[in-house]
């Protein structure tokens, strides 16, 4: 148990250590750049059907913790991106309210899934059902922790759409929340199971997730088919988990 506990709390502790000492060189969040990123090329240029979910660090001290992830997507011969984003303020799903491949506030995202092609042309009008039929949708819905939050919202989509083999940060804080109110069920992947009491304990254990243990909203985790530990506060170290 005290391995446990170490392996939990020390990592947030060097995060938050980070943070308080080095900052995050993102200045006043009001005035922070939340333009192109520069990991999309324009749409017109870009003529395939497209897919993406990105994830970046949350604002102020909540950067310590978690990351806030979005999805992107863009049928074929369209020529503009859709971004969607659940969001603390105003309605919650935010449509188009950032550009597709911004920075967070400052923060540079990192690409969790990238799918294009045919492929992206089967799977998007799926992820776009999730999106149209998404219960916490209303002024209030919204919870930082332990969900529903944009992490909870995003693994919904990825949830309907296994062939996306993908797996969200353990900083993702709010994924493990059940949002469809099971509490036991099969992984996004299809490869293995998940348990989750309301978001604030949970296990995963799946060939594409690996193992991951929820405590109070600290994800920590071994994936052996990408090799990786996963820390709470720090994230992912190893292999990448993008396909």
């Amino acid at each position: 148990m005290l391995i446990f506990f170490l392996l939990l709390f020390v990592p947030i502790g060097l995060s938050a250590a980070r943070y308080y000492w080095l900052g995050d060189g993102r200045g006043n969040w009001q005035t922070a750049d939340r333009s192109s990123a520069g990991l999309l090329p324009p749409a017109s240029s870009h003529p395939d059907a497209l897919i993406r979910v990105y994830a970046a660090r949350t604002v102020r001290w909540r950067s310590i913790f978690a990351v806030h992830t979005w999805i992107v997507v863009k049928e074929k011969g369209a020529t503009s991106y859709s971004r969607y984003d659940y969001t603390a303020w105003g309605e919650p799903i935010r449509s188009n309210g950032f550009a597709p491949d911004g920075r967070w506030f400052g923060a540079l995202p990192e690409t969790v899934v990238a799918v294009d092609g045919p492929r992206a042309e089967l799977l998007i009008p799926r992820i776009r059902t999730v999106i149209e039929t998404y219960k916490f949708r209303t002024y209030g819905d919204y919870s930082a922790w332990p969900g529903p939050n944009s992490n909870t919202f995003v693994q919904a989509a990825l949830d309907a759409v296994p062939e996306l083999r993908a797996v969200l940060p353990p900083t993702a804080i709010g994924k493990d929340y059940p949002y469809s109110g099971e509490w036991i069920g099969l992984t996004a992947s299809r490869t293995g199971f998940y348990a989750s009491l309301f978001g604030y304990l949970g296990l995963t254990l799946g060939w594409v997730e690996g193992l991951e243990i929820n405590f109070f909203g600290a994800v920590l985790g071994l994936d052996i088919r990408r090799p990786a530990v996963k820390l709470p506060g720090i994230g992912r170290l190893g292999v990448a988990a993008g396909l």
